[in-house]
């Protein structure tokens, strides 16, 4: 694939040098979130395409490259070669932009412009939408960011509800990454992952990691895994050999936290008899804590294993009033997890009396798939150009969707900073630094929660 800019936009883009007033100078543009799931959004993403994709130059082979593609494409006459050759020349193949954005990791209400595009040359003034579709692509971290931010604040609720004071301090551990595989590129599982990280550690997504080290400064400070089994390491040992399977995670992995999906064949049967009788006193001389994981079935089980861990491993009753498993054993839940199906489970059990400290989610496709642009209505509308040396309101407002009326005039960038000029990325952040951001905005939770944007 291709990674110059030229060809990270929509074909019509190619034609739309042609289509603006005569006397344009300047196009000035916004990206915003409209509404949609959440009232409030976390920004996140940008410093990512900015780095990959904006500060590559653009050279005379990119510009015949496109001229070529765009006469097999659209037809002679409709690229714009000799604005792209100006580019070239006249600035190195830098873009001649400024991009301004809001902090990544801050949390904004919806209609809060998020980012502000304008050309700085005036003969560029096509360049500013050239950009939307690239820059829209933010919506997928954003997005990310924003239900991982949500999912961890109810945690962080149900615990405070349900558990010890102490067991907060795993919160950043009771929602797994089990993405990779169920995006549709390694990229995906790159971008998203490292969103999610922005208020979690835990993962599986190695993708994630590398793009958290190359693009955010974090070299593998965060994101965290134990060792844990798959079904074909279990069941490859025969059914009537599970229990050696199991046996053998404990003996291999004599410390520290380990998971083993139980589910092969019969997950009751796995708790109550070879958990709970036959590996009984080696789960409770290793070391660390055993975290059992069904991977299949209706999540109303959840409770009955709880039961019959109580029974063969004991419980007590914590300061809150609910029970909690022996320390030895624990439960992830790592089949069809969403943010619904979570908040579903989790008042199961405190329905129940069992604490929330007793379980973790582990989530794949709910985490990092199911979603989309409209999820909050990312959009990117010009909102002033100047014409003639004046500027001018831009904007749109269709009768038959009062939701699409987009913003007019030049936008107030304040509260925003210069993240972008002429080709060079400015004040870049740290994962570390996104994720402070975030824990300083976490008491924004009960406005979103309580005026329904975690609405399922």
């Amino acid at each position: 694939m291709n990674d110059s800019i030229l060809f990270m936009t929509d074909s019509y883009k190619w034609t739309h040098w042609k289509q603006y007033p005569k006397g344009t100078s300047r196009v000035h543009s916004y990206l915003e979130a409209r509404g949609g799931r959440y009232d409030k959004t976390v920004f996140f993403g940008l410093q990512y395409f900015i780095d990959k994709y904006l500060l590559n130059p653009v050279t005379h082979a990119d510009v015949n490259l496109a001229q070529m593609v765009s006469e097999q494409h659209l037809g002679p006459g409709h690229f714009n070669t000799e604005g792209w050759n100006y580019i070239v020349e006249e600035h190195g193949g830098k873009l001649p932009v400024n991009i301004w954005a809001m902090k990544e990791g801050s949390v904004n209400p919806v209609h809060t412009p998020l980012v502000v595009v304008e050309n700085s040359d005036p003969k560029c003034f096509w360049l500013t939408n050239f950009l939307e579709t690239l820059l829209v692509n933010i919506w997928y971290p954003c997005t990310v960011a924003t239900q991982s931010f949500h999912c961890k604040n109810i945690l962080k609720r149900y615990l405070e509800e349900t558990a010890d004071d102490e067991a907060l301090a795993g919160l950043g551990f009771k929602l797994h990454d089990f993405g990779a595989r169920g995006v549709t590129c390694p990229e995906q599982a790159g971008i998203g992952g490292c969103a999610h990280l922005t208020s979690f550690d835990g993962t599986d997504n190695l993708q994630a990691m590398m793009v958290a080290a190359e693009f955010y400064g974090d070299y593998y400070q965060h994101g965290k895994s134990i060792p844990a089994s798959e079904h074909s390491t279990i069941t490859s040992w025969g059914r009537s050999r599970e229990v050696d399977a199991m046996r053998n995670m404990l003996e291999q992995y004599p410390t520290g936290l380990v998971a083993c999906v139980s589910d092969s064949f019969d997950i009751f049967k796995a708790c109550d008899d070879l958990w709970g009788k036959q590996l009984k006193d080696a789960i409770l001389a290793r070391d660390g804590a055993l975290v059992i994981r069904p991977d299949s079935g209706p999540h109303d089980n959840l409770l009955m294993l709880l039961n019959i861990l109580s029974h063969r491993f004991g419980s007590t009753v914590n300061s809150k009033g609910y029970k909690v498993l022996h320390p030895k054993v624990r439960l992830i839940q790592g089949d069809g997890i969403n943010p619904t199906t979570m908040v579903q489970i989790l008042e199961m059990l405190k329905t129940n009396g069992w604490s929330t400290d007793n379980l973790a989610f582990g989530s794949g496709g709910g985490l990092l798939q199911d979603m989309n642009r409209d999820t909050s209505k990312y959009a990117f509308k010009c909102s002033a150009i100047e014409v003639y040396g004046q500027w001018r309101d831009v904007y749109k407002d269709p009768v038959t969707d009062p939701g699409k009326k987009s913003q007019r005039g030049l936008i107030n960038r304040e509260k925003m900073n210069l993240v972008y000029t002429n080709g060079i990325m400015l004040g870049e952040m740290r994962l570390q630094d996104v994720r402070d951001k975030l824990n300083t905005a976490s008491t924004d939770l009960e406005t979103c929660t309580s005026s329904g944007a975690f609405s399922f």
